[in-house]
């Protein structure tokens, strides 16, 4: 349960932070609309991004994995889509975004324990 919250809150921050950083994505300022956001994007991520890397296999291929940006971006589309505290504007605002969630989470995924 305490690496769920940790999770959550990860998702929460890095997307906090692509609203900050970037004018297409607009994230409410919210506190409990920020972690319910973040619970939402960890959710599409968990129960939709393996079912799309596996559909996306041949060309995740041909590219060398870098399909996977667009995959991460098409999932913050349809976060921001069923969210009410998230705005994306396009998708290449959705994909530039979607890089900074993934380094942002990343990062603190490291720092933080399991």
């Amino acid at each position: 349960m305490r690496g769920f919250l940790i999770r959550v809150l990860v998702n929460a921050a890095a997307l906090w932070v692509a609203g900050r950083v970037f004018d297409g994505i607009t994230m409410t300022d919210d506190f409990w609309d920020i972690l319910l956001v973040g619970l939402i994007f960890g959710l599409v991520n968990a129960f939709l991004k393996p079912i799309a890397k596996l559909i996306s296999l041949p060309i995740r291929m041909v590219t060398f994995g870098l399909f996977t940006l667009v995959i991460n971006a098409l999932l913050l589309m349809l976060t921001a889509w069923i969210a009410p505290g998230l705005e994306v504007d396009g998708f290449w605002s959705a994909l530039l975004g979607a890089i900074v969630i993934s380094l942002i989470s990343w990062a603190l995924t490291l720092l933080l324990p399991d």
